[in-house]
């Protein structure tokens, strides 16, 4: 491979464009210094993992103006913090967000461990949060590995394996290139190279400031560079939700339970998500189903949510636990997407029939 013996030599050049073209971002330090508050650089680690900087900046700033310090996040109400998050996806991160924070302001007054080890210690870090915010937080030496930088490092070096197999073969080539100081830069300079030139389709290698070392410049496409392997079927499932409306301008919202997918949201009454295809409402109502399903796509399978309407009383008290949310500030109830569009599906629907 054209890198062996240049492993410091890729460290510098990348090191000397990061100088020049980091991204400025509003967890991040500028180059040659590390991040003053290990709290948002964890923060903001947590919310990166599956998700795109554009989409995480205004959640960034959002939790940093309401929750400034690990401590308030801590104190903060579940549904608050759930609500906060909605839209961003992933919900279990938002539920190990609060565990990792408590354990932080309650076990270690408010101090997160410097180490890898140490930060493996608390709930919901995993070994990528760990190594990121060891290395972007306080300076250690630690190899950080995400999406972007497992392309970078699979193109450098030209590793033919299919993912998931090559992980531990990318990990050790990050390993090799990875300088004894300045680990956190060198790791944001690898996650920009591979955000803003190294990307996944048609990447810039003309700019590229380590073309010279790309053992995947030298074949036919580099962008077939990580391999994939080849892709599973995602199933396909259905559903039912119930939407519950008082003459008042009131729905009926229910809570998920703690665990499981959108645990702890706010929700429309549901079924479970291989239901029959006609499933016992939650109520004897007048009910009157949408015309089009609601469909939306989660990471394992996809979802066709048939949206079943019913007008009640005043004095209706559906079973169960729930509050009735007053529609015009249906925005604020932190539904998760696939519920945020059921809401906007049956009002949609409720004022094309309200025109004369």
């Amino acid at each position: 491979m054209r890198v062996e013996g240049n492993t410091k030599k890729i460290a510098e050049d990348l090191l000397g464009h990061y100088d020049v073209r980091a991204r400025r971002l509003p967890w991040r330090a500028p180059p040659g210094a590390n991040a003053a508050d290990p709290y948002r650089v964890w923060l903001s680690e947590v919310m990166l993992q599956q998700t795109t900087v554009a989409a995480v900046i205004p959640y960034f700033t959002k939790f940093t103006e309401r929750w400034p310090s690990v401590e308030a996040l801590a104190a903060a109400d579940d549904a608050d913090v759930m609500a906060a998050w909605a839209g961003l996806g992933y919900y279990a991160r938002a539920r190990n967000l609060l565990a990792c924070a408590r354990a932080v302001a309650n076990e270690r007054d408010g101090a997160f461990p410097d180490t890898e080890d140490g930060l493996r210690d608390l709930p919901g870090v995993g070994a990528y949060t760990a190594a990121a915010v060891a290395a972007i937080a306080f300076g250690r030496r630690a190899v950080v590995v995400d999406a972007n930088v497992e392309r970078v490092v699979a193109r450098l070096f030209a590793i033919d394996i299919p993912l998931p197999n090559a992980r531990p073969a990318i990990r050790a080539a990050a390993d090799s290139i990875t300088p004894e100081t300045r680990a956190g830069d060198f790791a944001q300079a690898v996650m920009d190279l591979g955000a803003t030139i190294c990307t996944a389709r048609a990447p810039a290698c003309g700019i590229c400031p380590l073309r010279t070392d790309c053992a995947a410049v030298l074949t036919a496409d580099p962008a077939a560079f990580p391999v994939k392997a080849a892709k599973k079927i995602r199933p396909h499932r259905l559903g039912h939700g119930w939407w519950i409306e008082r003459p008042d301008g009131h729905v009926w919202l229910v809570r998920r339970s703690a665990k499981g997918l959108l645990g702890g949201m706010r929700a429309l009454p549901s079924s479970d998500w291989e239901a029959a295809p006609d499933p016992t409402p939650p109520m004897t109502a007048q009910w009157r189903a949408l015309a089009a399903p609601v469909a939306h796509i989660f990471t394992h399978f996809s979802l066709a949510l048939t949206v079943h309407v019913a007008h009640v009383t005043e004095n209706c008290q559906p079973p169960g636990e729930g509050e009735w949310w007053p529609l015009a500030r249906i925005g604020d109830a932190g539904l998760p997407t696939l519920f945020r569009r059921a809401a906007d599906a049956v009002m949609k629907e409720s004022a094309q029939h309200a025109r004369p």
